[in-house]
């Protein structure tokens, strides 16, 4: 089969299509042929083995899966004898972080608990982008940012692919949603039900006398301090994603603002799971989530998606296609 193979850390270069043995799957495990996955942060990361503390996990010296990609959809073609949830024919989706990863291939075998029944009224390319930002913005709001109807949430970020599922799930939830964005994507947050949009580049929503109880911040680089006087008392600031200087900032000093005052400010690390990918499915088939995706690309184009997903500028998600 073909897939994209990545043996050492760098930029989008190093990745090459090649043939490689396709899997056979073992007796708990599904063989899906992929019809389609998309980019995260998290496949930055693993291409680039940056910030370092990340190669603790993935590799001290080079990738140590070196097929990447997190999100799949397909078809099941064949079950290993203990699989009992699907069946040869079905159509999935899923997130592989948690099983080696492997996504940019034909295809893949995982076991069952990597995977739900795709959303009938959705397709291949948009339950692709679905689920690893989707489940991330999941547990940014609900778990860690203890989400309730008619909080104020305001999402820094909320045009790329975690934003975008993170303004509809925080819309699901009965929450008044403000999302911050450049000025190209004013018109993509209302289309997905923000209800206040500020315009980065004309606004500085630090200036502003607004709190709010829940903050997500998915992009830019803000200090904590600018965070916390946004926030109401008691109020949530999650780290999801922006830069570096950012993370270290909230996993240093969050545990600190934490406990000096009602405010809570932590860092949310995704944690693939079943019972929240099955979440998703159900608010993807309720329509009351719908995939924002900005391109697509062929396998062969890998390198590309890259260099634009990494530009940061993405309007949702970047998918590949096979």
């Amino acid at each position: 089969m073909r897939a994209i193979v990545s043996n050492k850390y760098g930029s989008p270069d190093v990745l090459e299509l090649q043939e490689v043995e396709k899997p056979r799957p073992l007796e708990n495990e599904v063989l899906v042929k992929i019809h389609a996955t998309s980019l995260n942060f998290g496949n930055l990361v693993l291409l680039k083995g940056k910030p370092f503390l990340a190669r603790l996990a993935f590799g001290l010296q080079k990738p140590k899966h070196p097929i990447p990609g997190g999100d799949i959809s397909g078809q099941v073609e064949a079950v290993g004898k203990d699989v009992k949830q699907f069946q040869p024919g079905d159509e999935v989706f899923g997130d592989l972080s948690k099983y080696g990863w492997g996504a940019f291939a034909e295809y893949v075998a995982v076991p069952e608990e990597a995977l739900a029944l795709k959303p009938a009224n959705i397709s291949f390319e948009e339950a692709a982008a679905a689920p690893m930002a989707g489940v991330t913005a999941l547990q940014g709001l609900r778990d860690k940012g203890k989400i309730k109807s008619g909080h104020k949430v305001l999402i820094n970020g909320a045009s790329g692919g975690v934003g975008t599922f993170a303004v509809q799930i925080a819309k699901s939830f009965g929450a008044e949603v403000t999302g911050i964005c450049s000025t190209r994507n004013l018109e993509t947050l209302q289309s997905i039900g923000a209800d206040h949009v500020i315009d980065y580049t004309k606004d500085d929503f630090t200036q502003r006398e607004e709190l709010y109880d829940l903050i997500l911040g998915v992009n830019g680089s803000y200090p904590l301090s600018a965070y916390k006087r946004a926030l109401k008392p008691n109020g949530n600031f999650i780290h999801v994603g922006g830069s570096e200087s950012q993370l270290y900032q909230t996993l240093i000093f969050g545990p600190f603002h934490s406990m000096t005052g009602s405010k809570k400010m932590s860092s949310l690390l995704q944690r693939a799971n079943q019972k929240d990918l099955k979440y998703m499915k159900e608010l993807l088939e309720a329509g009351k989530v719908k995939p924002v995706i900005d391109r697509q690309y062929k396998l062969s184009e890998v390198r590309e998606a890259f260099r634009y997903f990494e530009e940061g500028h993405a309007q949702g998600k970047v998918v590949i296609t096979l």
